[in-house]
């Protein structure tokens, strides 16, 4: 596999929850991470459901394999019309890290906000992600904000 036309990219469905648990908790290792059994629950559900409020969640195959996958959400934005989109988790597994998984699930949200009529997709990574970072670079636009949180 070379290129993203060897990827498929699809909406999540029930039967994936084995695969997506495994590689959601390897993205939250990743971040050194962890969550409650109660959360994976919660949220595959919310994935799955139909509430617009909730996370929506695709996953990348390669030759009938799941080995990626993102959540997204769109929600109101204070200075626009329209919505926006927040692509909240990707993976990919590491095997297939570098031929075009990443870059197949970021261009598959772009789609699905384009759908929505949402032109604005953004996403959060840490610093340290250098190798994500590299596609980021390529398809998205760095911003100057820095994220502040609650203690």
């Amino acid at each position: 596999m070379s290129q993203t036309d060897d990827v498929i990219v699809r909406a999540l469905r029930d039967e994936d929850e084995p695969i997506w648990r495994e590689l959601w908790k390897a993205y939250l290792d990743f971040y050194n991470s962890t969550v409650s059994e109660e959360v994976y629950q919660t949220l595959f559900a919310r994935l799955l459901g139909d509430d617009p409020r909730d996370f929506s969640g695709m996953v990348a195959e390669v030759d009938g394999r799941v080995v990626g996958l993102v959540h997204y959400l769109f929600h109101r934005h204070g200075w626009k019309i329209e919505e926006v989109c927040y692509l909240q988790d990707l993976y990919a597994a590491p095997s297939v890290r570098g031929k075009g998984i990443g870059r197949a699930l970021i261009e598959a949200v772009y789609q699905a906000a384009d759908d929505h009529g949402a032109p604005t997709v953004y996403w959060l990574t840490q610093e340290f992600n250098d190798t994500a970072r590299l596609l980021y670079d390529r398809i998205g636009v760095v911003t100057p904000f820095i994220k502040y949180q609650r203690p």
